[in-house]
């Protein structure tokens, strides 16, 4: 995995108050961390450090899209990435990146590297399952939706005289509370 040096923010040299960085993500970056699940990515990140005298605040936002397959047709289609995130940054005695919220550095740290945080803002923002837009609205035509649909079980029609009357004295205990 690379170090990242571009997400590093110095914030030692920074003045009390807002400052804003810019991010542009590329695939390049998601293979950095050996996540291929994208065939494409353009992805524009905001990152917001407030300055405090004895914390900061640091707020992602990231905008764009990737390009996956889909889970069903596995044809490529565009993904639109709407995310945020929030962390507070405090001072301690050590490291401590254990509580998701919150983000202890040493007092003798300068700078903080925030690649880990922007990928795993990104690949949480993606849906499990993701579905193809046209296999939703019926558009998309592929021969692995042709091979499902002709594979798919036949619906059963089942008649109140053909359920077994068994089922009825069971029924019955349900209702008799």
């Amino acid at each position: 995995m690379m170090k990242h040096k571009e997400f590093s923010i110095p914030f030692s040299g920074l003045k009390q108050g807002k400052h804003e960085f810019e991010y542009t993500i590329e695939n390049k970056f998601f293979a950095s961390f050996e996540y291929d699940e994208f065939n494409r990515a353009d992805i524009k990140i905001t990152a917001i450090l407030n300055k405090m005298s004895t914390v900061m605040e640091l707020e992602l936002h990231a905008r764009g899209a990737v390009n996956v397959n889909c889970d069903v047709s596995n044809e490529p289609y565009d993904q639109k990435i709407k995310a945020n995130m929030e962390l507070a940054i405090k001072f301690g005695d050590e490291y401590n990146d254990d509580n998701d919220e919150i983000l202890i550095l040493p007092h003798s740290e300068y700078q903080i590297n925030i690649a880990q945080y922007i990928y795993e803002m990104l690949v949480l923002a993606v849906p499990l399952k993701k579905v193809h837009p046209g296999v939703l609205d019926g558009t998309l035509e592929s021969e692995a939706l042709e091979k499902l649909e002709e594979l798919q079980p036949k619906e059963l029609k089942i008649n109140k005289q053909e359920v077994d009357p068994r089922w009825d004295a069971l029924k019955k205990l349900l209702t008799d509370k």
